[in-house]
Protein backbone atom coordinates (compact mmCIF):
# COMPACT_ATOMS: atom_id res chain seq x y z
CA UNK A 1 0.00 0.00 0.00
CA UNK A 2 1.15 3.42 -0.90
CA UNK A 3 2.40 5.50 1.82
CA UNK A 4 0.25 8.47 3.18
CA UNK A 5 2.74 10.87 1.58
CA UNK A 6 2.79 9.12 -1.68
CA UNK A 7 -0.61 8.43 -2.13
CA UNK A 8 -0.94 12.22 -1.53
CA UNK A 9 1.32 12.56 -4.48
CA UNK A 10 -0.43 10.56 -6.61
CA UNK A 11 -3.78 11.43 -6.39
CA UNK A 12 -2.48 15.35 -7.15
CA UNK A 13 -2.20 13.64 -10.34
CA UNK A 14 -5.90 12.31 -10.71
CA UNK A 15 -7.51 14.52 -8.96
CA UNK A 16 -8.20 16.41 -12.39
CA UNK A 17 -9.86 13.52 -13.58
CA UNK A 18 -13.43 13.81 -12.25
CA UNK A 19 -13.59 12.77 -9.12
CA UNK A 20 -17.05 11.78 -7.55
CA UNK A 21 -17.49 14.21 -4.59
CA UNK A 22 -19.86 12.90 -1.93
CA UNK A 23 -22.09 15.90 -0.90
CA UNK A 24 -24.60 16.13 1.72
CA UNK A 25 -27.35 17.24 -0.39
CA UNK A 26 -26.93 20.55 -1.47
CA UNK A 27 -29.06 19.84 -4.07
CA UNK A 28 -26.85 16.90 -5.79
CA UNK A 29 -25.25 17.10 -8.77
CA UNK A 30 -26.03 14.72 -12.14
CA UNK A 31 -24.38 11.52 -11.23
CA UNK A 32 -20.81 11.37 -13.23
CA UNK A 33 -23.47 -6.45 -4.82
CA UNK A 34 -27.13 -9.29 1.51
CA UNK A 35 -25.55 -9.08 -2.31
CA UNK A 36 -24.32 -11.84 0.07
CA UNK A 37 -21.18 -10.29 2.11
CA UNK A 38 -17.60 -11.68 1.75
CA UNK A 39 -17.69 -14.67 4.28
CA UNK A 40 -16.30 -13.78 7.40
CA UNK A 41 -13.32 -16.40 8.59
CA UNK A 42 -13.61 -18.34 11.43
CA UNK A 43 -12.53 -17.16 14.88
CA UNK A 44 -8.55 -16.92 15.31
CA UNK A 45 -7.30 -18.83 18.33
CA UNK A 46 -5.55 -15.66 19.58
CA UNK A 47 -7.01 -12.34 19.59
CA UNK A 48 -4.39 -10.09 19.36
CA UNK A 49 -4.97 -6.52 20.24
CA UNK A 50 -6.10 -3.99 17.43
CA UNK A 51 -3.67 -2.12 16.09
CA UNK A 52 -4.17 1.57 14.33
CA UNK A 53 -3.19 3.73 12.09
CA UNK A 54 -3.78 7.78 12.57
CA UNK A 55 -4.21 10.05 9.90
CA UNK A 56 -4.67 13.76 11.30
CA UNK A 57 -5.15 14.46 13.84
CA UNK A 58 -8.27 17.30 13.59
CA UNK A 59 -11.49 18.04 16.28
CA UNK A 60 -13.32 15.25 14.26
CA UNK A 61 -12.29 12.11 15.02
CA UNK A 62 -13.61 8.78 13.19
CA UNK A 63 -12.59 5.28 13.40
CA UNK A 64 -12.15 3.03 10.29
CA UNK A 65 -12.89 -1.08 11.27
CA UNK A 66 -11.50 -3.44 8.72
CA UNK A 67 -9.78 -6.42 8.75
CA UNK A 68 -6.41 -6.22 8.06
CA UNK A 69 -4.80 -9.44 8.90
CA UNK A 70 -6.39 -12.74 8.65
CA UNK A 71 -8.21 -14.24 5.39
CA UNK A 72 -10.60 -11.08 4.41
CA UNK A 73 -7.17 -8.99 4.54
CA UNK A 74 -7.14 -8.25 0.85
CA UNK A 75 -11.04 -6.83 0.94
CA UNK A 76 -10.19 -5.06 4.17
CA UNK A 77 -7.34 -3.28 2.16
CA UNK A 78 -9.19 -2.27 -0.58
CA UNK A 79 -11.88 -0.86 1.84
CA UNK A 80 -9.07 1.53 3.32
CA UNK A 81 -7.29 2.41 0.10
CA UNK A 82 -10.76 3.51 -1.09
CA UNK A 83 -11.36 5.38 2.13
CA UNK A 84 -7.88 6.68 1.79
CA UNK A 85 -8.51 8.48 -1.33
CA UNK A 86 -11.96 10.18 0.30
CA UNK A 87 -9.84 11.07 2.62
CA UNK A 88 -6.97 13.09 0.48
CA UNK A 89 -9.48 14.33 -2.09
CA UNK A 90 -12.37 15.63 0.32
CA UNK A 91 -11.22 15.74 4.09
CA UNK A 92 -9.85 19.20 5.67
CA UNK A 93 -7.31 19.25 8.53
CA UNK A 94 -9.63 19.19 11.20
CA UNK A 95 -11.18 15.96 10.61
CA UNK A 96 -8.94 12.60 11.84
CA UNK A 97 -9.11 9.18 10.83
CA UNK A 98 -7.97 6.27 13.61
CA UNK A 99 -8.00 2.73 11.28
CA UNK A 100 -7.85 -0.43 13.33
CA UNK A 101 -7.71 -4.32 12.30
CA UNK A 102 -10.32 -6.35 13.63
CA UNK A 103 -8.50 -9.08 12.66
CA UNK A 104 -12.58 -10.21 9.99
CA UNK A 105 -13.79 -11.85 13.51
CA UNK A 106 -16.69 -10.73 16.01
CA UNK A 107 -14.35 -10.84 18.81
CA UNK A 108 -11.57 -8.75 17.23
CA UNK A 109 -14.12 -6.14 15.67
CA UNK A 110 -15.41 -5.69 19.35
CA UNK A 111 -12.43 -4.36 21.17
CA UNK A 112 -11.53 -2.49 17.95
CA UNK A 113 -14.70 -0.73 18.45
CA UNK A 114 -14.51 -0.58 22.25
CA UNK A 115 -10.95 0.69 22.02
CA UNK A 116 -12.08 3.32 19.72
CA UNK A 117 -14.74 4.59 21.99
CA UNK A 118 -12.08 5.05 24.89
CA UNK A 119 -9.68 6.79 22.25
CA UNK A 120 -13.05 9.02 21.87
CA UNK A 121 -13.48 8.70 18.30
CA UNK A 122 -17.19 10.56 17.48
CA UNK A 123 -18.18 8.00 14.61
CA UNK A 124 -17.19 4.35 13.78
CA UNK A 125 -16.74 3.01 9.97
CA UNK A 126 -17.65 -0.44 9.40
CA UNK A 127 -17.34 -3.54 10.32
CA UNK A 128 -17.73 -5.13 7.10
CA UNK A 129 -19.23 -8.93 8.47
CA UNK A 130 -22.79 -8.64 9.72
CA UNK A 131 -21.40 -10.91 12.68
CA UNK A 132 -19.07 -8.29 13.61
CA UNK A 133 -21.20 -5.25 13.11
CA UNK A 134 -23.42 -7.46 15.38
CA UNK A 135 -20.77 -7.66 18.23
CA UNK A 136 -19.61 -3.78 17.85
CA UNK A 137 -22.91 -2.65 17.88
CA UNK A 138 -23.19 -1.94 21.78
CA UNK A 139 -20.53 0.80 21.92
CA UNK A 140 -23.14 2.42 19.51
CA UNK A 141 -26.68 2.34 20.39
CA UNK A 142 -28.46 5.11 21.59
CA UNK A 143 -25.97 7.08 19.26
CA UNK A 144 -24.05 8.29 21.42
CA UNK A 145 -20.80 6.82 18.79
CA UNK A 146 -22.89 6.30 15.97
CA UNK A 147 -21.69 3.15 13.89
CA UNK A 148 -22.19 2.98 10.10
CA UNK A 149 -21.52 -0.54 9.43
CA UNK A 150 -20.39 -2.04 5.62
CA UNK A 151 -22.72 -4.83 5.82
CA UNK A 152 -25.46 -5.62 3.96
CA UNK A 153 -27.74 -6.70 6.67
CA UNK A 154 -30.89 -4.81 7.46
CA UNK A 155 -32.01 -6.71 10.84
CA UNK A 156 -28.44 -4.38 12.18
CA UNK A 157 -30.49 -1.37 11.85
CA UNK A 158 -31.35 0.27 15.33
CA UNK A 159 -30.98 3.39 16.81
CA UNK A 160 -27.12 4.49 16.24
CA UNK A 161 -26.34 2.06 14.23
CA UNK A 162 -26.83 2.23 10.32
CA UNK A 163 -27.10 0.07 7.68
CA UNK A 164 -24.47 1.54 4.66
CA UNK A 165 -24.17 -1.34 3.12
CA UNK A 166 -25.96 -2.41 0.05
CA UNK A 167 -29.31 -4.42 0.75
CA UNK A 168 -31.26 -6.84 -0.69
CA UNK A 169 -34.48 -4.86 0.28
CA UNK A 170 -32.96 -1.53 -1.54
CA UNK A 171 -32.55 -3.93 -4.96
CA UNK A 172 -35.55 -5.81 -4.75
CA UNK A 173 -37.45 -2.52 -3.99
CA UNK A 174 -36.27 -1.09 -7.13
CA UNK A 175 -36.53 -4.01 -9.47
CA UNK A 176 -40.04 -4.93 -8.20
CA UNK A 177 -41.37 -0.93 -8.28
CA UNK A 178 -40.28 -0.85 -12.10
CA UNK A 179 -41.51 -4.59 -13.14
CA UNK A 180 -45.08 -3.21 -11.41
CA UNK A 181 -44.74 0.32 -13.75
CA UNK A 182 -44.77 -1.67 -16.35
CA UNK A 183 -47.99 -4.06 -15.47
CA UNK A 184 -46.57 -6.66 -13.95
CA UNK A 185 -48.29 -7.91 -10.67
CA UNK A 186 -47.76 -11.28 -9.79
CA UNK A 187 -44.68 -12.53 -8.43
CA UNK A 188 -42.95 -15.66 -8.04
CA UNK A 189 -39.64 -16.26 -5.91
CA UNK A 190 -36.95 -18.78 -6.90
CA UNK A 191 -34.61 -18.78 -4.09
CA UNK A 192 -31.63 -20.23 -2.22
CA UNK A 193 -32.50 -21.57 1.53
CA UNK A 194 -29.78 -19.19 3.54
CA UNK A 195 -30.08 -16.16 4.91
CA UNK A 196 -29.72 -14.59 1.58
CA UNK A 197 -32.95 -15.63 0.43
CA UNK A 198 -34.97 -15.34 3.71
CA UNK A 199 -33.75 -11.72 3.41
CA UNK A 200 -35.00 -11.33 -0.40
CA UNK A 201 -38.01 -12.66 0.65
CA UNK A 202 -38.77 -9.95 3.19
CA UNK A 203 -37.79 -7.63 1.00
CA UNK A 204 -39.81 -8.87 -1.70
CA UNK A 205 -42.99 -8.64 0.28
CA UNK A 206 -42.14 -5.35 1.71
CA UNK A 207 -42.00 -4.10 -2.41
CA UNK A 208 -45.06 -5.82 -3.10
CA UNK A 209 -46.52 -3.91 -0.08
CA UNK A 210 -45.59 -0.93 -1.30
CA UNK A 211 -45.68 -0.81 -4.84
CA UNK A 212 -49.12 -3.31 -5.43
CA UNK A 213 -48.73 -6.82 -6.78
CA UNK A 214 -48.89 -9.97 -4.97
CA UNK A 215 -47.11 -13.40 -4.02
CA UNK A 216 -47.66 -15.78 -6.02
CA UNK A 217 -45.29 -18.40 -5.15
CA UNK A 218 -42.11 -18.87 -3.03
CA UNK A 219 -40.00 -22.14 -3.59
CA UNK A 220 -36.63 -22.00 -1.95
CA UNK A 221 -33.66 -24.77 -3.13
CA UNK A 222 -30.54 -25.76 -0.61
CA UNK A 223 -27.49 -23.64 -1.50
CA UNK A 224 -24.69 -25.22 -3.08
CA UNK A 225 -26.70 -28.03 -4.61
CA UNK A 226 -25.81 -28.89 -8.48
CA UNK A 227 -29.56 -30.14 -9.24
CA UNK A 228 -32.60 -27.71 -8.66
CA UNK A 229 -34.72 -29.52 -11.06
CA UNK A 230 -37.37 -30.58 -8.87
CA UNK A 231 -37.74 -27.21 -6.98
CA UNK A 232 -38.36 -25.87 -10.53
CA UNK A 233 -40.86 -28.05 -11.47
CA UNK A 234 -42.54 -27.20 -8.62
CA UNK A 235 -42.73 -23.66 -9.12
CA UNK A 236 -43.31 -24.10 -12.59
CA UNK A 237 -46.64 -26.74 -11.58
CA UNK A 238 -44.95 -28.91 -14.93
CA UNK A 239 -46.27 -31.72 -13.72
CA UNK A 240 -49.88 -31.05 -13.52
CA UNK A 241 -49.63 -28.97 -16.68
CA UNK A 242 -47.65 -31.60 -18.53
CA UNK A 243 -50.63 -33.93 -17.67
CA UNK A 244 -53.49 -31.63 -18.35
CA UNK A 245 -51.96 -31.36 -22.38
CA UNK A 246 -51.34 -35.27 -22.76
CA UNK A 247 -54.88 -35.31 -21.31
CA UNK A 248 -56.28 -32.71 -23.81
CA UNK A 249 -54.35 -34.89 -26.43
CA UNK A 250 -55.87 -38.30 -25.63
CA UNK A 251 -59.75 -36.33 -25.49
CA UNK A 252 -59.05 -34.55 -28.81
CA UNK A 253 -57.51 -37.86 -30.53
CA UNK A 254 -60.38 -39.56 -30.00
CA UNK A 255 -62.29 -36.92 -32.20
CA UNK A 256 -62.50 -36.46 -36.07
CA UNK A 257 -63.82 -32.93 -36.78
CA UNK A 258 -61.08 -31.19 -38.54
CA UNK A 259 -61.53 -28.45 -35.85
CA UNK A 260 -60.29 -31.11 -33.28
CA UNK A 261 -57.53 -32.19 -35.66
CA UNK A 262 -56.35 -29.19 -35.85
CA UNK A 263 -56.12 -28.57 -32.34
CA UNK A 264 -54.22 -31.76 -31.62
CA UNK A 265 -51.67 -31.15 -34.02
CA UNK A 266 -51.12 -27.19 -32.68
CA UNK A 267 -50.71 -28.90 -29.40
CA UNK A 268 -48.42 -31.68 -30.63
CA UNK A 269 -45.82 -29.33 -30.23
CA UNK A 270 -46.30 -27.60 -26.81
CA UNK A 271 -44.51 -29.26 -23.83
CA UNK A 272 -47.69 -28.04 -21.20
CA UNK A 273 -51.57 -26.83 -21.06
CA UNK A 274 -51.91 -23.57 -19.51
CA UNK A 275 -49.81 -20.61 -17.92
CA UNK A 276 -47.95 -20.49 -14.67
CA UNK A 277 -49.64 -18.09 -12.10
CA UNK A 278 -46.94 -15.80 -11.99
CA UNK A 279 -45.76 -12.82 -14.79
CA UNK A 280 -42.49 -12.13 -12.91
CA UNK A 281 -40.16 -14.13 -11.14
CA UNK A 282 -37.20 -12.94 -8.80
CA UNK A 283 -34.07 -14.91 -8.70
CA UNK A 284 -31.98 -13.65 -5.91
CA UNK A 285 -28.74 -15.37 -7.20
CA UNK A 286 -25.56 -14.82 -9.11
CA UNK A 287 -22.46 -16.26 -11.18
CA UNK A 288 -22.72 -20.41 -11.72
CA UNK A 289 -25.74 -20.46 -9.32
CA UNK A 290 -27.59 -18.31 -11.47
CA UNK A 291 -26.23 -19.44 -14.62
CA UNK A 292 -27.57 -23.47 -12.87
CA UNK A 293 -31.39 -22.00 -11.86
CA UNK A 294 -32.31 -19.98 -15.27
CA UNK A 295 -31.91 -22.14 -17.68
CA UNK A 296 -34.10 -25.01 -16.45
CA UNK A 297 -37.02 -22.37 -16.14
CA UNK A 298 -37.44 -22.83 -20.14
CA UNK A 299 -36.75 -26.14 -20.29
CA UNK A 300 -40.03 -26.62 -17.97
CA UNK A 301 -42.06 -24.43 -19.77
CA UNK A 302 -41.79 -20.88 -18.27
CA UNK A 303 -41.19 -19.17 -21.21
CA UNK A 304 -39.19 -15.75 -20.81
CA UNK A 305 -41.11 -14.50 -23.68
CA UNK A 306 -44.69 -14.67 -21.09
CA UNK A 307 -42.78 -14.26 -17.89
CA UNK A 308 -39.70 -11.18 -16.70
CA UNK A 309 -36.85 -12.65 -14.74
CA UNK A 310 -35.92 -10.30 -12.17
CA UNK A 311 -32.63 -10.16 -10.39
CA UNK A 312 -30.28 -8.06 -7.98
CA UNK A 313 -27.02 -6.57 -8.19
CA UNK A 314 -25.24 -10.04 -8.09
CA UNK A 315 -26.71 -9.65 -12.07
CA UNK A 316 -24.30 -6.89 -12.68
CA UNK A 317 -21.78 -8.86 -15.31
CA UNK A 318 -22.56 -8.72 -18.91
CA UNK A 319 -20.68 -12.45 -19.17
CA UNK A 320 -24.95 -13.69 -17.66
CA UNK A 321 -26.41 -12.21 -21.25
CA UNK A 322 -25.25 -15.15 -23.21
CA UNK A 323 -27.57 -17.08 -21.48
CA UNK A 324 -30.62 -16.95 -23.51
CA UNK A 325 -33.02 -17.50 -20.51
CA UNK A 326 -31.40 -14.28 -19.24
CA UNK A 327 -31.65 -11.93 -22.48
CA UNK A 328 -34.18 -9.29 -21.76
CA UNK A 329 -33.70 -9.61 -17.94
CA UNK A 330 -33.73 -6.67 -15.89
CA UNK A 331 -32.00 -6.09 -12.21
CA UNK A 332 -31.28 -3.42 -9.98
CA UNK A 333 -28.09 -1.59 -9.53
CA UNK A 334 -26.25 1.15 -8.40
CA UNK A 335 -24.80 3.58 -10.87
CA UNK A 336 -22.53 1.85 -13.34
CA UNK A 337 -21.22 4.91 -14.75
CA UNK A 338 -20.20 5.96 -11.33
CA UNK A 339 -18.92 2.90 -10.22
CA UNK A 340 -16.80 2.29 -13.15
CA UNK A 341 -15.28 5.41 -12.71
CA UNK A 342 -14.62 5.06 -9.44
CA UNK A 343 -12.52 1.61 -10.26
CA UNK A 344 -10.75 3.62 -12.80
CA UNK A 345 -9.22 5.69 -10.53
CA UNK A 346 -9.05 3.18 -7.91
CA UNK A 347 -7.02 1.25 -10.60
CA UNK A 348 -4.75 4.02 -11.37
CA UNK A 349 -3.72 4.68 -7.54
CA UNK A 350 -3.24 0.82 -6.49
CA UNK A 351 -2.50 -1.20 -9.41
CA UNK A 352 -5.72 -3.58 -9.32
CA UNK A 353 -9.66 -3.57 -9.88
CA UNK A 354 -11.49 -2.74 -6.26
CA UNK A 355 -13.81 -5.39 -4.79
CA UNK A 356 -17.53 -4.29 -5.10
CA UNK A 357 -17.40 -3.43 -1.46
CA UNK A 358 -14.47 -0.77 -1.42
CA UNK A 359 -17.05 1.72 -3.02
CA UNK A 360 -18.50 1.50 1.20
CA UNK A 361 -14.95 2.82 2.35
CA UNK A 362 -14.87 5.89 0.28
CA UNK A 363 -18.69 6.70 0.86
CA UNK A 364 -18.86 6.56 4.26
CA UNK A 365 -15.37 8.14 4.92
CA UNK A 366 -16.31 10.65 2.39
CA UNK A 367 -19.63 11.12 4.43
CA UNK A 368 -17.38 12.06 7.42
CA UNK A 369 -15.53 14.29 5.83
CA UNK A 370 -17.69 16.55 4.26
CA UNK A 371 -20.06 17.08 7.17
CA UNK A 372 -16.92 18.05 9.15
CA UNK A 373 -16.20 20.58 6.64
CA UNK A 374 -19.65 21.61 6.54
CA UNK A 375 -19.49 22.42 10.42
CA UNK A 376 -16.58 23.94 10.14
CA UNK A 377 -17.38 26.43 7.70
CA UNK A 378 -20.29 27.91 10.07
CA UNK A 379 -18.21 27.97 12.85
CA UNK A 380 -19.97 24.84 14.54
CA UNK A 381 -18.81 21.81 16.65
CA UNK A 382 -18.18 18.69 14.55
CA UNK A 383 -21.08 16.24 15.88
CA UNK A 384 -22.73 12.95 13.99
CA UNK A 385 -25.84 13.09 15.88
CA UNK A 386 -28.74 11.21 14.53
CA UNK A 387 -30.53 14.82 13.02
CA UNK A 388 -27.40 15.28 10.71
CA UNK A 389 -26.98 11.68 9.45
CA UNK A 390 -30.76 11.30 8.85
CA UNK A 391 -30.94 14.81 7.02
CA UNK A 392 -33.71 14.66 4.62
CA UNK A 393 -31.53 15.58 1.45
CA UNK A 394 -28.93 12.41 2.21
CA UNK A 395 -25.68 12.20 0.63
CA UNK A 396 -24.55 11.60 -2.80
CA UNK A 397 -21.67 9.27 -3.44
CA UNK A 398 -20.08 6.45 -5.69
CA UNK A 399 -23.08 4.50 -5.12
CA UNK A 400 -25.44 6.79 -5.96
CA UNK A 401 -28.05 8.89 -3.48
CA UNK A 402 -28.98 7.33 -0.21
CA UNK A 403 -30.25 8.44 2.91
CA UNK A 404 -30.53 7.12 6.53
CA UNK A 405 -33.78 6.68 8.30
CA UNK A 406 -33.77 7.09 11.83
CA UNK A 407 -34.51 3.38 12.65
CA UNK A 408 -30.78 2.66 10.90
CA UNK A 409 -31.84 1.73 7.66
CA UNK A 410 -31.29 2.69 4.59
CA UNK A 411 -32.91 4.53 1.61
CA UNK A 412 -31.13 4.24 -2.20
CA UNK A 413 -32.05 5.06 -5.93
CA UNK A 414 -31.10 2.77 -7.69
CA UNK A 415 -30.84 2.11 -11.57
CA UNK A 416 -32.56 -0.64 -13.18
CA UNK A 417 -30.76 -2.41 -16.13
CA UNK A 418 -31.48 -4.86 -18.59
CA UNK A 419 -29.24 -8.25 -19.62
CA UNK A 420 -28.74 -8.40 -23.34
CA UNK A 421 -26.22 -10.52 -25.02
CA UNK A 422 -22.65 -8.93 -25.08
CA UNK A 423 -24.23 -5.72 -23.22
CA UNK A 424 -26.34 -4.56 -20.08
CA UNK A 425 -28.08 -1.42 -21.17
CA UNK A 426 -30.06 1.32 -18.91
CA UNK A 427 -33.88 1.30 -18.42
CA UNK A 428 -34.29 3.65 -15.77
CA UNK A 429 -31.61 5.72 -14.32
CA UNK A 430 -31.40 5.92 -10.22
CA UNK A 431 -32.99 9.46 -9.24
CA UNK A 432 -30.24 12.33 -8.56
CA UNK A 433 -32.04 13.31 -5.41
CA UNK A 434 -34.51 12.84 -2.60
CA UNK A 435 -36.53 16.02 -3.59
CA UNK A 436 -40.53 14.94 -3.24
CA UNK A 437 -39.34 12.39 -1.45
CA UNK A 438 -40.92 11.46 2.10
CA UNK A 439 -38.98 9.92 4.91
Amino acid sequence: MPSPPALRRALGAVLTAAALLLAACAPQQERPAPEPEPSEPAAQPEILPPTATVYGPGEAKVALLVPLSGPAAPVGQAILNAAEMALFELAGPGFELVVKDTGGTPEGAAAAAQEAVLEGVQLILGPLFSTSARAAAPVAVGGVVPLLSFSNDVTLAQDGVFVLGITPESQIDQVVGYAVSQGLTRFALLAPENGYGQASLMALRRALQRHGGFMASTIFYPPGTTDVSAQVQVLADYNARRAALLAERRRLSGRNDQQSQAELQRLMEQETLGDVDFDSVLIPAGGRELLLVAPLLPFYDVDPDDVQFLGTMLWDDVSLGTEPSLSGAWFATPDRRSWEAFSRRYQTLFGALPPRVASLGYDGTALAAVLTRQAEAVGEAVIFDSARLTQADGFAGVDGIFRFRPDGSTERSLSVQELQRGQIIERVAGASSFAGAVN
